[in-house]
């Protein structure tokens, strides 16, 4: 029965592509109309295959890291790559429609993200061993979308030039005030600081971040200019001329979606200008895969253009620019799971077998939906006041005399 039920929802599904799947029984079945590399996959026991009828989105995951799926040669860039692009058109089959409508009817339940549970949330990803985003980040630890001004830009440049838009979009002065959320292991805080003159509170829940920070900003004699406090957004006093937040939204969960840009609306001085850097969703709202939800980013959630601007708009904030990022964040992924895959011995010994095939499978599933699904990165630039920042975007394209944009071009 759950054999039958898979291979119908295979054939609804996988109409463009080659794939070839051993089903536990022995039997083989085809899907796709052929074209492309053909690819081949074993389920190893029945059970797999009766979650994968009844729940795909997590059960494809978890069977991968469990063992009970496999891809021969292990291709599992090129099985992802198929599946999402099959997957924009692909009508689903009947039984699977109510339970996507019950997960984006309960978001708000899911994403219900009071301070406790924030802090529960960012130690499940954040507080991992720090050596682990040694393996596969830049040696600045930026985990966010990297800015390629061509695909051939190395990794180091891409963040770099991240860092420098950014940069040019705050407008920033010697002496200013920035609040920097969600500020990681330091690098945009630091940079800031150390290219730009200005003084940074940089706020994390991640206990391991905030002590990587701070140590840094000691060791690069930036501890006058730099504070990292272990602080949620939401209790943070006081005005900043400029705030910067990358990475985090997606984070914050729906329903504090309002509470998050009111918070900005809050500390930001009358003349400031705050950026706000997040993954979007190019398409209808819809709900947190549940693979992701469960093993990698709990209480996330990627907004939509629609529902981040409603909120800026409750906040009463000028949407002073917008800008989408489309393949910027597909070839940052790239350069991570390569480098990932360069050291999974070492990963491994850290972790165990389960928990590189989880990463391979988060690091591959995440760089397809960028290439082929909905997924691109939002920027969203906000003030108080109309004529905060300049009427054309010239000002981002004149070359900055900071160290930063030197670096960049290099």
């Amino acid at each position: 029965m759950w054999q039958a039920a898979l291979d119908r929802m295979l054939k609804s599904m996988l109409r463009h592509g080659a794939l070839t799947v051993a089903m536990p029984s022995g039997g083989l079945r085809h899907y796709g109309d052929g074209h492309g590399a053909p690819l081949s996959v074993r389920l190893h026991d029945t059970a797999t295959v009766r979650h994968l009828v009844l729940n795909p989105e997590l059960a494809l995951g978890q069977a991968y890291m469990n063992g009970s799926l496999s891809i021969d040669g292990d291709d599992i860039q090129g099985f992802l790559a198929m599946i999402v692009r099959n997957l924009n058109a692909a009508p689903r089959v009947w039984w699977q429609k109510p339970l996507l409508k019950l997960r984006i009817a309960l978001r708000h339940v899911a994403q219900n993200n009071i301070v406790t549970r924030s802090k529960r949330n960012v130690a499940h990803h954040y507080d991992l061993s720090g050596r682990l985003y040694d393996l596969f980040l830049d040696d600045d630890r930026q985990y966010s979308c990297g800015y390629f001004r061509h695909p051939t830009d190395t990794l180091e440049q891409a963040q770099i030039q991240k860092k420098n838009h950014i940069a040019c979009k705050l407008m920033l002065a010697p002496g200013m005030r920035v609040l920097d959320i969600g500020c990681g292991w330091g690098g945009m805080a630091l940079t800031l600081a150390r290219d730009h003159g200005v003084q940074v509170l940089g706020i994390t829940l991640s206990q391991e971040q905030h002590a990587s920070a701070t140590a840094r900003a000691a060791r690069e004699g930036l501890s006058d200019k730099v504070e990292f406090r272990l602080c949620d957004y939401r209790s943070v006093q006081g005005t900043f001329d400029r705030i910067v937040s990358v990475g985090m939204f997606e984070h914050v969960g729906l329903p504090y979606f309002d509470t998050y840009f009111e918070t900005i609306r809050d500390r930001l001085s009358p003349d400031g200008i705050a950026l706000v850097h997040t993954i979007g969703w190019a398409g209808p709202p819809d709900a947190t895969n549940p693979w992701i939800a469960k093993y990698i980013f709990p209480g996330g959630y990627i907004p939509t253009m629609s529902e981040a601007m409603t909120s800026v708009e409750n906040a009463r904030l000028w949407a002073a620019d917008i800008e989408c990022w489309r393949l910027h964040y597909a070839y940052t992924l790239r350069h991570w799971f390569d480098r990932f895959e360069q050291n999974r011995a070492e990963v491994q010994s850290i972790y165990d077998a389960r928990f590189v095939r989880m990463w391979r499978f988060y690091l591959a599933a995440c760089e397809q939906t960028f290439r082929h699904g909905r997924q691109a990165v939002f920027q969203f630039q906000l003030s108080k006041k109309i004529d905060a920042v300049p009427l054309t975007r010239d000002y981002l394209y004149q070359t900055p005399h900071s160290d930063l944009a030197r670096r960049a071009a290099e």
